[in-house]
């Protein structure tokens, strides 16, 4: 199927030259439509169906120039070439500056018929063109609002995920606690607040994502110090009441703070239960960078540790910190010159999972 010959509106008062315009352009493949003033062209724009205007300056009524700036008011209006017979080069920079697509000077015996055509060809390639440009950019505008809202959305949704999920983990440490107050025996006490702790360490790390404008990362500083006043709230008597901590605003991607947690949770509740076998003393924990790693370290002024005799060596808490361990692909060593006991938790700052995907797609 044949596409419909392109619409030229030539706009002069010249009905003579407007016959030789419309012989030589209907040749060439074009449908030629007269309009013999500036308002009559005007009206005939209003009709639509015209791709391409030629436009005279010197006419009655409306000149040239004011005819121009009436049709660039029309929505999607098409390209005017300007013609007349003017050789003032300041009607042609004027013409171009309003909007005109091209000019070009006419004569009285049609001879500048084939530089029109060429003219208006060109005109309707250039509009094609723009016309193509324009949607483009529109489709991207609106392919990027679809983005945000989703995106949006998204936030939305991950801020509930997280809310809910905090809080039902808080309702789980909090029944943990209750039962760990009403529980007689010893044994079964410390396993419900430890099982608090852990489950504490979960839920703070959603609450850290619910609270903050950015889901990808978690500030590890102030997560430890909302774990740790649960760990104070949790604790029988005074018992955490000289626990504190230092350190530096650190970021770090969810999941790994969520190990970095659970491990803090058990080594402190391993130094609450042994560092002071006679009543309480300080717990230190210390948060800071050092390289491309960060070191975190736990430390009492108690009674130290035993290899063989200290209950910190074996049992679920051993086994979970080296299972935490292991997630962060860390290291846990005991500083064996330190009073009491200090344990010291080196990982990187970036999971080595990332940073390899990162140096491969850098490469």
């Amino acid at each position: 199927m044949t596409s419909p010959p392109p619409t030229l509106l030539y706009i002069d008062d010249d009905a003579t030259l407007a016959r030789l315009v419309e012989r030589g352009l209907t040749r060439a493949g074009f449908k030629v439509v007269h309009a013999a003033s500036g308002q009559e062209g005007l009206d005939r724009l209003v009709q639509g169906g015209i791709d391409v205007v030629a436009l005279d300056q010197y006419m009655p009524g409306l000149d040239g120039l004011e005819t121009l700036e009436q049709i660039l008011k029309i929505p999607d209006a098409p390209p005017v070439v300007f013609v007349t017979a003017s050789q003032d080069s300041a009607i042609a920079v004027t013409a171009l500056k309003a909007g005109a697509a091209d000019y070009l000077v006419k004569d009285v015996r049609g001879e500048f018929i084939p530089l029109l055509q060429v003219a208006v060809n060109g005109a309707i390639r250039q509009a094609a063109i723009q016309k193509a440009r324009d949607e483009a950019e529109a489709e991207v505008h609106a392919s990027r609002d679809r983005y945000a809202a989703l995106a949006a959305e998204r936030e939305v949704l991950l801020r509930e995920v997280n809310h809910r999920v905090g809080n039902s983990l808080q309702i789980i440490a909090s029944l943990l606690h209750l039962q760990a107050n009403s529980a007689t025996q010893d044994d079964v006490k410390a396993a419900l607040t430890n099982a608090m702790g852990r489950v504490a360490a979960v839920a703070q790390v959603h609450r850290r994502l619910y609270t903050s404008q950015d889901f990808k990362t978690v500030m590890l500083n102030q997560y430890l110090e909302a774990l740790l006043e649960d760990l104070r709230r949790s604790a029988e008597g005074n018992k955490m009441s000289r626990l504190t901590l230092k350190a530096v605003p650190i970021e770090i991607d969810p999941d790994r703070a969520v190990a970095i947690g659970i491990i803090v949770n058990e080594l402190v509740m391993n130094a609450v239960k042994y560092a002071y076998p006679d009543g309480s003393g300080p717990i230190d924990i210390e948060l800071k960078p050092q390289g491309d790693d960060v070191v975190l370290a736990i430390s009492d002024d108690g009674v130290g540790y035993d290899d063989k005799a200290d209950p910190r060596g074996t049992g679920m808490g051993q086994r979970i910190v080296t299972a935490m361990a292991a997630k962060l692909d860390a290291s846990v060593e005991r500083d064996p010159a330190r009073k009491g006991t200090r344990f010291v938790v080196r990982f990187a700052r970036v999971s080595p999972a990332v940073a390899k995907s990162t140096s491969v797609a850098a490469k």
